[in-house]
């Protein structure tokens, strides 16, 4: 899902620079010494997977896993998924340096869409409610991220609004798989080690029991 560098054009880049270093700004004010093992893991997680592609046809897909991140990670998935967008241009030149802002705004946007679906789940209490809303969270993470992608070649210019449409409608086949994905590993994660999810404890204790056999 990466942008290559020269497509886009100077003001979009620019664009996607100052929105990265806003949103970064204010997303890392809520990072603590204690958050950063977890942060790194899950940055690491998120690195690894956007490196594993499956050949599908003459093209091939991959595991993007923001909407995920966000779920583990809260506001803290923007700093975290920027940090391994940075580590993927310099070591392995996917995306590039000059789209690492367009790049931010669009994955790591994604992954703080997620954590607002996450935490809506607070508002229901009927069984297997996390799976529900981490499966629909994975999926959030990444339609809104094709649609800043979509949205970025579109203000580019005339000559990319058809990729951009075939790029958003792409986006909805893979939203199925990480819908599937995440939801598959958060009621993993909810069985092993539930405190890990972000908020979980917060809506554990305010939340009505569920006496639900």
């Amino acid at each position: 899902m990466h942008v290559a560098d020269g497509i886009l054009s100077g003001p979009v880049l620019a664009a996607g620079f100052a929105g990265t270093v806003a949103v970064a700004a204010v997303t890392l004010r809520k990072v603590d010494l204690e958050d950063i093992p977890k942060i790194s893991v899950v940055t690491s997680a998120f690195f690894v997977a956007s490196l594993i592609h499956i050949p599908i046809g003459p093209s091939s897909i991959h595991l993007i896993l923001n909407g995920l991140v966000g779920v583990i990670l809260g506001v803290r998935a923007f700093p975290a998924i920027l940090l391994g967008l940075v580590l993927q241009a310099i070591l392995f030149g996917h995306g590039g340096v000059s789209v690492i802002g367009v790049n931010a705004l669009m994955l790591g946007g994604g992954a703080l869409c997620a954590y607002g679906v996450w935490r809506l789940r607070s508002r229901y209490t009927f069984p297997q409610r996390e799976v529900v809303f981490g499966s629909l969270a994975g999926a959030t993470g990444i339609i809104s991220s094709g649609f800043v992608l979509a949205l970025a070649l579109v203000t580019t210019g005339e000559a990319f609004w058809v990729m951009a449409g075939f790029t958003f409608v792409y986006h909805i086949p893979l939203m199925l798989i990480e819908g599937a994905v995440a939801g598959a590993c958060i009621g993993f994660l909810m069985r092993v080690k539930p405190e890990i999810l972000a908020d979980n404890n917060v809506v554990s204790k305010t939340a009505p029991a569920d006496n639900t056999p």
